[in-house]
């Protein structure tokens, strides 16, 4: 019963740091910007100086500013942003994200996430297989339209990178699972009837059972193809919605 209290305290620091953040990410607030001070933006923004101080460290951890001694704080350039950090990714598709980096972010994924399945089909244990079966059965019976399917949709990823067994690549779970996560989110935002992708699921899940690694590969490989296929359309939609 205190959950929904504590949230709303805890998160207005949150707040403000995401509608800051979305406005340097979507270009509202340009690089070499220099934020107005504190007491001001606080008083605009509607918030105490408290949570409005630690929104910008937030944000200044996240790479999207650096904060001076009486120099305020500025906008860094976008080379110092930490793209693949879980919130800047839930913020870059709050609106319709940048293409090239919606690009960049399947490229990632098409070089680190078939090598995860395929070792995944080699190292994953009984245990892991009957999660990730568990979050099949979720994404059938729930779909995707929702944050019950989307959430099994993202932790079935974030299963497979971690029966791989490497820990530098379970070390990026949770910027790939925010990507699946949001991606997912946005198609089914912008579509009204989206690709069931279920079914490419499923075979990288019966080729990570079988442990046949080249499967498992060409499965995951093709499953992207076909993600990114989505997203294109998905992205191309939205303009026609607004």
């Amino acid at each position: 019963m205190t959950k929904p209290k504590a949230r709303k305290v805890e998160r207005l620091n949150e707040e403000v740091a995401r509608k800051i953040g979305t406005a340097i990410l979507n270009g509202s607030l340009a690089s070499g910007t220099t934020l107005g001070g504190e007491i001001e933006s606080a008083d605009r923004m509607g918030v105490s100086r408290t949570a409005y101080r630690e929104a910008l460290k937030i944000l200044a951890a996240k790479g999207l500013i650096e904060s001076r001694p009486k120099a305020g704080s500025r906008i860094t350039a976008r080379t110092q942003w930490n793209l693949l950090d879980p919130d800047i990714l839930a913020w870059m598709f709050t609106d319709q994200p940048d293409e090239k980096f919606v690009k960049d972010l399947f490229e990632l994924r098409h070089v680190l996430e078939p090598v995860a399945a395929g070792l995944a089909a080699k190292r994953r244990t009984p245990q892991q297989l009957a999660e990730m079966a568990d979050c099949l059965r979720v994404m059938a019976s729930a779909g995707l339209a929702g944050a019950e399917g989307q959430e099994a949709d993202r932790q079935f990823h974030r299963l497979i990178l971690a029966a791989c067994c490497n820990e530098a690549i379970v070390s990026l779970g949770s910027s790939i699972g925010a990507a699946v996560r949001w991606t997912t989110h946005f198609k089914q935002k912008a579509q009204a009837s989206p690709r069931d992708p279920l079914p490419e699921h499923e075979a990288v899940f019966e080729a990570i059972a079988r442990g046949s690694s080249t499967d498992a590969i060409k499965a995951m490989k093709h499953l992207l193809t076909l993600a990114l296929d989505d997203m294109n359309l998905a992205a191309a939609a939205v303009p026609a919605q607004r």
